[in-house]
């Protein structure tokens, strides 16, 4: 499941909304973190772009929100869910630059996959050469 984090219920709404048109059907939960709205992993390329666009433009509108509110700029973080190896589940908290910079390279999903990777080799170092270390795949 591919997950996407507001802030305001009416913006998460919004992204729900847009998911219906394009025919996916979101789950919906509160964490201590966010608003969280879920939907499947392994949809066609154009309507996940579509789905990341539409992410994109509510993101800006929730931080035009933020900086219009009291703290302004002092608020902007962006984060990205780390799935730890023994199953809890975190926020990973970035300077919004840095999340950007991420996201202009990489999809969701390939964030979310590296930094379960280094959370598993933090957890679980080998302490082995670079060339002798075998990838997974």
């Amino acid at each position: 499941m591919m997950e996407y984090m507001f802030f305001d219920a009416a913006l998460r709404d919004e992204f729900v909304a847009r998911a219906h048109e394009l025919g996916i059907a979101c789950t919906l939960r509160n964490d201590n973190m966010g608003l969280i709205a879920g939907v499947p992993e392994d949809l066609p390329a154009e309507i996940e772009e579509a789905l990341e666009a539409c992410y994109e433009l509510l993101q800006d509108e929730e931080a035009n929100r933020v900086d219009k509110s009291e703290g302004g700029l002092k608020k902007h973080l962006a984060g990205f869910r780390l799935e730890l190896p023994d199953g809890q589940s975190t926020l990973v908290a970035l300077p919004p630059e840095m999340a950007n910079r991420l996201l202009s390279c990489f999809s969701l999903e390939e964030i979310q996959v590296l930094f379960a990777k280094v959370a598993r080799q933090a957890l679980n170092p080998e302490d082995m050469p670079l060339c002798k270390t075998q990838l997974e795949k």
